[in-house]
């Protein structure tokens, strides 16, 4: 395996032939100062973050350091724009192999997916899901493409301030991964070298700060303003959103919808969307005047059960021909097409909406 350094001896070391052979030249502090006089030792001592060892270490490698940054930052060279892929979970007489979490990721078009909204959000969870268990298991050129795709989805949201709360927690899972497996485990997980993720870790407190530090612009709106809409409508369209956090956030704008958001109506229709009757009928939360406590009832269910997820648009899997694909709406009823080459009769039946964590599941052999 080759040295990444300019002498195929080291990783960028100097060496002088001599009569017993080729020595490595080692730099003293004197040296430094008086025989090496192309060296600034004021730009060596300046804020470029270069670190120089005297005795037995003479420098740290950095050369080797640079092409690691660069690599880092190199755009992944497998990139695919395949609106569909066939999911093969074993070898046949037709087929040999089978289709990795990582060749999924490669080959479905994720980065203009994030640039749809119906779609932003599935993308994201499903980041979400991988970075917290699965980022280990993807192959080199997958964890490349997997963050490349990552920033565009910050910028996304930095650009366009759409969902900035969902990628924080992306952001924040993926960090602690990270942290735990750079700190703790190190190489035995990593695909590459371990400067590269710390790299990686730094660039992601980077944009974390960026989300927290987002300032969103107040709207100039010509038109009917949301306050001056009719109680009963801003009422219902507090009961179209599915996140509490969204409803609590919208509660502190002004004291009327403070109220609305307090409704106990409100948040009954939340517990019926995301649980179901045997759930939150085992674990009723009473008031002192024996009421059921809508609100805190959802947030005690929140905690032992998972919610209902739902998106705009999802990957979709055909289960008479194995092939996972994206699905455009308007096209499949303007051409009736369905997406994918299927030979079934009636492709509709065959279709199956696939989850974040179905999507993980269908690569779990």
């Amino acid at each position: 395996m080759p040295f990444l350094g300019k002498d195929w001896r080291s990783p960028g070391w100097s060496w002088t032939k001599t009569d017993d052979g080729w020595k490595r030249i080692i730099f003293y502090g004197h040296e430094l100062e008086d025989n090496n006089r192309e060296i600034d030792l004021k730009e060596l001592c300046s804020d470029n973050k270069e670190k120089l060892f005297v005795g037995d270490v003479c420098e740290l490698a950095t050369t080797k350091r640079k092409k690691d940054l660069y690599n880092n930052n190199t755009k992944s060279q497998f990139v695919f724009t395949d609106k569909w892929i066939y999911v093969q979970k074993g070898s046949t007489k037709e087929r040999h192999g089978y289709c990795t979490l990582g060749e999924a990721l490669n080959r479905l078009d994720f980065s203009s997916a994030i640039q749809d909204l119906s779609r932003f959000n599935y993308v994201a969870k499903l980041f979400q899901l991988i970075a917290r268990s699965q980022l280990p298991n993807l192959s080199g050129a997958a964890q490349k493409n997997y963050f490349n795709i990552l920033e565009k989805i910050v910028r996304k949201v930095l650009d366009d301030h759409y969902n900035p709360r969902l990628v924080k927690d992306l952001l924040q899972d993926l960090s602690s991964t990270l942290h735990s497996l750079a700190i703790h485990v190190g190489r035995c997980v990593l695909v590459g070298n371990v400067n590269i993720w710390l790299c990686r870790l730094q660039i992601i407190h980077e944009w974390k700060q960026q989300l927290n530090n987002l300032q969103i612009p107040k709207q100039i709106c010509n038109g009917v303003s949301f306050n001056e809409l009719p109680l009963h409508t801003q009422n219902n369209i507090l009961c179209k959103l599915s996140d509490a956090y969204d409803i609590i956030n919208l509660g502190q704008a002004t004291p009327t919808l403070q109220s609305l958001s307090e409704s106990s109506i409100l948040w009954k229709k939340l517990c019926h969307f995301h649980f179901t009757d045997k759930q939150y009928c085992t674990n009723l939360v009473l008031s002192k005047s024996d009421h059921v406590d809508w609100k805190l009832m959802y947030f005690t269910l929140r905690k032992h059960y998972p919610m209902r997820e739902q998106y705009g648009d999802t990957l979709h899997f055909c289960k008479h021909c194995s092939i996972l694909f994206w699905q455009d709406r308007h096209l499949a009823l303007l051409l009736k097409d369905c997406g994918h080459p299927c030979t079934a009769i009636d492709p509709d039946s065959c279709l199956m909406p696939i989850s974040p964590q179905h999507f993980i599941e269908l690569f779990q052999f």
